[in-house]
């Protein structure tokens, strides 16, 4: 099994906020609440939608804001999580308030690092790549950083990071780019194969309840003994499967089908659009 560092901070005593109240934004603010490293008055979350801060009004994890001036210049740790055609307008209105010392984490995709200093006129620049299982605690979180941004700055960051599940320090942005192919976009790849058996389940006669017991169920149980155990999946794909058998039967189907090429192909695909976005 792979390990990891197990460095961590008790407590962050610097001022983060959050910018952009969607869906992963929320997930990271959340997260970060309701771990130890942060108390509520140094977590701030800003967002332009009236809807929106009258909603986090109610929840008392964080501090909110609806004007940007009034709380990005007390901010050391800023995260930036808005959609990426809102980057330009936001750098606009942003750059004049921001300082040569606070750190700035992108969880925008194909937003190059390059881009946010050149756009900010900064240099602290955290790039990362989140997925949507960071909504229950069991995400993971690739990221690298300009080489402005010191190895404490950088232990402050993976631990923010890690209060949705795990993170992983990569090289360069083109993993960054990569990890969009695998784990930013693979949780869709997933549900495509989850979707797909649920549907032959009810194909063979299953209720709905009963189809995604056995789907949901038979993912997870897989996933734990993968987690469990040091072997690959090819080990285990051959642990189920007996020659002659049910199992054979179905892989050999795929295999014909070219179901792993095709897979691979697709996480490529990812990849290559992330790279595109960048280049936009």
């Amino acid at each position: 099994m792979r390990q990891r560092s197990q460095t961590k901070l008790k407590n962050i005593k610097m001022k983060v906020l959050v910018i952009g109240a969607g869906n992963m934004g929320l997930t990271y603010a959340e997260g970060m609440a309701k771990s130890s490293l942060l108390n509520r008055r140094n977590l701030m979350i800003f967002d332009k939608s009236a809807e929106v801060i009258t909603d986090l009004s109610k929840v008392d994890h964080f501090d909110v804001f609806d004007k940007i001036d009034h709380c990005l210049p007390q901010a050391d740790i800023v995260f930036l999580a808005v959609k990426p055609y809102h980057t330009e307008e936001l750098f606009k209105e942003i750059s004049p308030m921001v300082n040569d010392e606070q750190i700035f984490v992108s969880l925008m995709a194909g937003v190059t690092i390059k881009t946010i200093q050149n756009g900010l006129g900064i240099k602290k620049v955290v790039r990362s790549m989140p997925n949507l299982p960071a909504q229950v605690g069991k995400g993971v979180t690739s990221y690298t950083a300009a080489k402005e941004v010191s190895r404490v700055e950088l232990l402050m960051v993976r631990n923010l990071l890690d209060t949705t599940g795990e993170s992983i320090k990569v090289k360069n942005e083109n993993f960054i780019d990569a990890s969009t192919g695998i784990s930013g976009s693979g949780p869709a790849y997933v549900f495509y194969f989850m979707g797909s058996m649920l549907e032959a389940a009810l194909k063979m006669g299953f209720s709905e309840n009963d189809s995604k017991v056995l789907v949901s169920q038979t993912f997870e149980g897989a996933v734990e003994l993968f987690n469990q155990h040091d072997l690959s999946p090819d080990t285990w794909m051959e642990r189920v499967a007996s020659k002659g058998g049910t199992t054979r039967a179905a892989l050999d189907s795929m295999d014909d089908n070219n179901v792993k090429e095709l897979i691979k192909e697709a996480a490529y695909a990812a990849f290559n659009r992330a790279v595109e976005l960048g280049e936009e």
